[in-house]
């Protein structure tokens, strides 16, 4: 079972190319206590089968908890298949942060915890989570999804691991540019950057190829997520 950072599929089928076995996502959130969905095993009965997980989704929410896909300027719920903000109200949602009321207040509307994460619910209920509202930079007045670009790296480079980790920097003039920590040898950047280069990503979600800093491990917290605030630290230095 997988969870605290998104499993990147890359990862999982390379796991189970290694192993025979594929990993089961599961996500949650520390003010869910900690858990909200999980893929399992596909149940079987007799004349009865019931599918437990599919590729690239976090699965269906644990029993007693909702889910609600909303607009996240409106937070009007969104239909079936669409892309929005992921809410979650349930009993083992917090009260609140202590002593915090008015981060309690950003967080929570009417029971229902704002997660941060851009999700679609499929026809069966199964999740997917596709970036998070904390990833993005506006850059030219559009909205640029970090972790879009980070899979796109990853597919051109054929990485099975964490090899790049997008961020940004402030910049004159668009707002903001794109600075992609990574640990590939040269060659094998110049490598990536070519094919980069020719690849389907809008010319704004191509980070510049001065843009790409080497490091040699990336940063992580203790629970396992990429630490955004030393990625930004880093590229802040480097770009200076």
């Amino acid at each position: 079972m997988a969870g605290a950072e998104k499993l990147p599929e890359r990862t999982s089928i390379a796991f189970e190319d290694r192993f025979g076995l594929r990993p089961l996502e599961g996500y949650g959130c520390t003010e869910c206590s900690p858990a909200v969905t999980v893929n399992t095993r596909d149940f079987r009965a007799a004349q009865f089968r019931q599918v437990g997980a599919k590729r690239a989704s976090i699965g269906h929410p644990l029993p007693g908890i909702s889910v609600r896909i909303v607009n996240p300027e409106t937070f009007d719920p969104l239909p079936l298949g669409e892309t929005g903000l992921l809410l979650v109200r349930g009993p083992n949602v917090m009260q609140g942060y202590l002593n915090r009321p008015e981060k309690t207040a950003e967080v929570l509307r009417d029971g229902w915890y704002n997660t941060g994460d851009i999700a679609a619910v499929d026809e069966d209920g199964f999740i997917r989570i596709t970036d998070r509202m904390s990833r993005f930079s506006k850059i030219g007045g559009e909205m640029v999804p970090h972790i879009k670009v980070e899979d796109k790296m990853h597919e051109l480079s054929g990485a099975s691991e964490q090899t790049f980790a997008v961020t940004a920097v402030p910049d004159e003039k668009k707002g903001e540019r794109l600075i992609v920590l990574h640990t590939l040898p040269e060659d094998k950047l110049e490598e990536c950057l070519g094919l980069l280069a020719k690849s389907d990503l809008p010319a704004l979600w191509k980070p510049r190829p001065d843009q790409f800093v080497h490091v040699d491990v990336l940063p992580y917290l203790g629970t396992g997520k990429l630490d955004l605030r030393r990625l930004k630290e880093i590229a802040t230095e480097a770009s200076v």
